[in-house]
């Protein structure tokens, strides 16, 4: 190991819907879902938000719905 060099270890993130059981993501919560939607309006992948794989594919369902009723913008100018 090189001298002066930090060593920096990633922590994993943890499944925000994992940590609070939550088996169901409503389309209909767009408080919750905009966290999961940055201002360019696309969906964040779970290698940067952390969600597992079962819930990242429940959360992309619930966005879509969301974006399809006109809760959510498909995309922004």
């Amino acid at each position: 190991m090189a001298r002066g060099r930090r060593v920096f270890f990633r922590r994993r993130k943890v499944c925000k819907f994992c940590a609070d059981k939550i088996n169901y993501v409503d389309y209909k919560d767009v408080k919750l879902l905009q966290g999961f939607v940055p201002e360019r309006a696309k969906i964040l992948p779970s290698r940067i938000s952390g969600t597992c794989a079962r819930h990242q594919r429940i959360l992309q369902r619930a966005i879509k719905r969301a974006r399809h009723v006109a809760l959510l913008p498909f995309v922004t100018d």
